[in-house]
């Protein structure tokens, strides 16, 4: 059975992880440590997810065993992590929203700092271990998906590792709840902290809480579905021992996709668990990648790369009253103006079309002389203008301009 979803998702899966980690330079430079989590897990999932899309596209078979554990082990540490991101910038907001003085020492960020990063790595890399203690064996392998990690679906399971994404969702709402009345109650003390911190601005939190709850709105309900189909479709088989669970562990189930795919429960908690990964990088860069922030560092960073091309192109240009022209292969296109002229240039011009005129006027009688046109006279005249006046930036004015006599 073909994959509808492939080579869309691989697609998705490596622009989202090169948009996620666009915007982490500046955001580093903010201490913005949850935003950065949340960059990290998600270039993350989206990377891992891309490159098992590959490999196991239209086949089951045990590539990469290494490979494997690690991919394997990623997948749960994410589904906590990206939780835990957003965690740690919902509390972040909550503190901004509340604080009691309007600036806060560098010892009290470094502080935040660990503890976000405390949140954000240290809880991901507890799951892993935690959901090692209910890991039947060692991993599956699903056509079309890869390599996934199997649990087994024991009471203890649910507290180790099942519950803690809905868990931190529901702490994170809490914060979020807690931000909103802290906003609406301290207008003024909100409005000096952020005047006192050039960092974050208005349009930054806001997008943040942005983020924060779309994050929200996605985790509570895809874990709430999760525990739904293990507590109801999966059989629940009582903890006998650690022998007794890790039996035969080092087994590994290679499960064709005409197999999962006939399972609609199955097939939805896949779908669902791995386009979660590419769907918020996309988000993060929506809020985050058309800022006014994000714009003049893409401008910073192309400025390099446009002033090489524009050595290495030979361009040869001369200044005209409305700009810089090209000169080469271009002078019919570009034909050149007639320079200003001085006071004096005047008077040797006027000087000579009369001189000129008089002349051909007296020698109408001839018949060796071409027609006449009375209304075409060039005149050369008789001082070449300034440089002053020759590469002057604005156009001549109407006093200066060539004079015709008819």
């Amino acid at each position: 059975m073909s994959d509808p979803s492939y080579p869309a998702f691989p697609i998705l899966a490596f622009l989202g992880c090169v948009l996620a980690l666009l915007p982490i330079p500046w955001h580093l430079q903010a201490w913005n440590s949850g935003t950065c989590l949340f960059m990290f897990w998600s270039a993350v999932a989206c990377l891992n997810l891309g490159v098992n899309s590959i490999v196991w596209h239209g086949n089951a078979i045990d590539h990469a065993p290494v490979w494997c554990d690690i991919s394997s082990r990623i997948i749960v540490a994410v589904a906590v992590a990206l939780p835990a991101s957003s965690l740690c910038i919902n509390r972040r907001l909550y503190h901004i929203s509340s604080v009691q003085i309007a600036s806060i020492s560098r010892g009290e960020k470094r502080r935040a700092i660990m503890i976000d990063l405390s949140i954000g790595l240290g809880i991901p890399l507890f799951q892993v271990l935690c959901q090692y203690i209910v890991s039947g064996h060692r991993y599956d392998i699903f056509e079309d998906i890869g390599c996934y990690p199997y649990t087994y679906n024991t009471p203890p399971s649910y507290p180790l590792s099942q519950v803690w994404p809905l868990a931190i969702g529901l702490v994170s709402a809490v914060y979020c709840v807690l931000t909103l009345r802290a906003f609406f109650r301290r207008r003024a003390a909100f409005a000096q902290y952020l005047a006192s911190n050039p960092s974050l601005t208005t349009n930054r939190y806001f997008r943040l809480m942005a983020l924060a709850s779309t994050e929200l709105m996605c985790t509570i309900p895809i874990s709430s579905y999760g525990l739904y189909l293990n507590l109801s479709a999966a059989p629940m088989h009582p903890w006998i021992s650690w022998a007794d669970t890790h039996f035969d562990y080092w087994q590994v189930n290679q499960v064709p996709a005409a197999v999962w795919r006939q399972d609609s429960n199955a097939s939805v908690a896949f779908e669902l668990s791995r386009w979660a990964a590419p769907f918020c990088a996309f988000v993060f860069f929506a809020y985050f990648g058309f800022a006014a922030e994000a714009r003049k560092n893409y401008s910073t960073l192309l400025l390099p790369v446009t002033s090489r091309l524009r050595a290495c192109v030979p361009w040869k240009s001369i200044r005209h009253p409305k700009g810089i022209l090209p000169l080469a292969d271009s002078s019919a296109k570009y034909p050149l103006p007639s320079p200003p002229m001085s006071s004096t240039s005047k008077f040797h011009l006027l000087s000579s079309g009369l001189s000129s005129s008089k002349s051909i006027c007296s020698s109408f009688d001839s018949p060796a002389l071409p027609p006449y046109d009375a209304h075409v006279i060039a005149a050369e005249p008789a001082m070449p203008p300034t440089p002053s006046t020759l590469y002057s930036s604005s156009p001549p004015s109407q006093s200066s301009l060539p004079l015709h006599h008819s």
